[in-house]
């Protein structure tokens, strides 16, 4: 047998691992233990390794790479300038980078403003604002208070790049730790998210897996090389490019996520230069991108995820009352485990309104408007369409992940679908993807294995397009 390495993701409910061949990407074992935040998070990875070793006793001496979104994940908080350009494309870059944004702050830092970034508790503060060469008061002023207020915890600074060794100056005299990232937004219309993404995971991984304390054991942080959600991403991105023209990929791809908490999407969509649809974003879309939703989910979510899915139309007046009833019983007691089909069709039905309202929200919509008609001559006005988020109408490939679909079987796929048909709201959502789910965990494993052992990662993919 070729070389073993063992991937592990400590969730915030479950841990899994995966055992993988590195030489041929196939999969030799999977475990699950619950996440063991209660005493050490090692102990839930003892539980999965004896699981492991019971199929393949080499697994004791495999190599182990981790990521982790236990203890709350990472929790971002994004400083900028303006909340409808660099606010909000720090909000972006954080999100792929594997974070939770818990707080915006836009226009500079004063007093209050710094009461309120220290209450929403960041692991990491994103400093972003101006394009390169031009505004930098703000970015400046927003360094100051930050320093002013010995801001303890670590900080990526990722805004115009003229002021960034000013920016240092302060941060570093204060003794708050930092990273220089290239500027996010380095000019009007350009979103660069690589450079900030990284300077994320560095923090991530030199401060806040050691400062939430989930173990006492050394090995915990020497395993984790990133956020579970940022892991999965890269794993989304090599899936839908592939490695080269001979191992190609499998084109555009959408993941949704159901959790117990929040509803993760993942996309990676090759844009349309020629769309000369009129947009309301102010922040260019990317390729690869990733959104939450925080108030979407199978447990603690599950009440607003009712009521969201009301609010769409995704909940009809029959069924409402039966699934308010389900939703109140699951958030009271978020560690249910359904006892028979009945009850997983509950979950079924929960799941799919939550995929539903997140993958609207992730693709926005496109609407006929009249305004400057772009085939038209100069002045000229008439009826166009405005599109806001992202087009998913050509995906060719939707994956689910999620315990609630792995376990539906055959049933996971149609779960997916339910709520995605067109329902003539011009939500740009897939319509004619090829279906699949999950169900033996391999994102997280592939991501993990990416960057050291590329081919193994994609054929470990390769079991999604079976």
């Amino acid at each position: 047998m070729t070389g073993l390495i063992a991937c592990v993701d400590f969730g915030s409910t479950f841990t899994k691992a995966a055992l993988v061949e590195t030489g041929t990407g196939k999969l030799v074992a999977t475990a699950s233990h619950r996440t063991t935040i209660d005493t050490d998070v090692l102990d839930g990875w003892d539980a999965c390794l004896e699981q492991l070793a019971a199929v393949e006793p080499g697994a004791r001496e495999a190599e182990v790479l981790a990521c982790s979104s236990a203890g709350g994940g990472l929790r971002i908080a994004v400083v900028g300038n303006e909340e409808l350009v660099t606010a909000e494309a720090g909000r972006r870059v954080a999100l792929s980078s594997g974070g939770r944004v818990v707080h915006v702050a836009s226009g500079g830092l004063d007093g209050s403003a710094v009461e309120a970034l220290r209450e929403s508790r960041p692991d990491v503060v994103l400093l972003v604002g101006g394009t390169d060469g031009g505004n930098a008061e703000v970015l400046l002023g927003s360094a100051r208070a930050l320093a002013g207020a010995a801001w303890p915890g670590p900080v990526v600074v990722a805004g115009n790049v003229d002021v960034r060794d000013e920016v240092a100056g302060l941060l570093e005299g204060a003794g708050t730790p930092y990273v220089l990232a290239d500027n996010v937004v380095p000019r009007i219309g350009v979103l660069a998210p690589d450079s900030a993404r990284h300077a994320i995971r560095e923090m991530f991984l030199r401060h806040v897996i050691g400062g939430k304390h989930l173990s006492a054991r050394a090995d915990f942080t020497q395993m984790v090389h990133g956020a579970t959600p940022d892991v999965v991403l890269t794993a989304v991105e090599l899936l839908a490019r592939g490695l080269d023209e001979d191992r190609s990929g499998a084109g555009d791809v959408v993941v949704v996520d159901v959790g117990g908490a929040t509803t993760d999407v993942y996309s990676v969509i090759e844009l349309d230069p020629e769309d000369s649809g009129l947009s309301r974003e102010v922040v260019a879309t990317v390729p690869a991108s990733r959104t939450v939703e925080g108030d979407l989910g199978m447990r603690w979510s599950a009440e607003s995820t009712v009521g969201a899915g009301t609010a769409l139309g995704l909940v009809d007046d029959a069924g409402r009352e039966a699934l308010e009833a389900t939703a109140a019983a699951r958030h009271a007691d978020p560690g249910y485990v359904p006892e028979d089909q009945r009850e997983l069709g509950r979950d079924q039905e929960l799941a799919s309104v939550a995929i539903g309202v997140a993958v609207r929200r992730h693709a926005g919509r496109a609407q006929v408007v009249f305004g400057p008609d772009p085939s038209a001559g100069s002045g000229q006005r008439g009826r166009v369409v405005e599109r806001t988020g992202k087009d998913l109408r050509e995906a060719d490939l939707l994956v689910g992940s999620g315990g609630v679909l792995r376990h539906s079987g055959t049933a996971g796929p149609e779960v997916m679908g339910r709520h995605l048909g067109d329902d003539g709201q011009g939500w740009q959502l897939p319509e004619h993807p090829r279906v699949v789910v999950d169900v033996d965990y391999v994102l997280a494993p592939a991501g993990l294995l990416a960057d050291r052992h590329p081919e193994a990662s994609y054929r470990l993919l390769n079991r999604l397009r079976a």
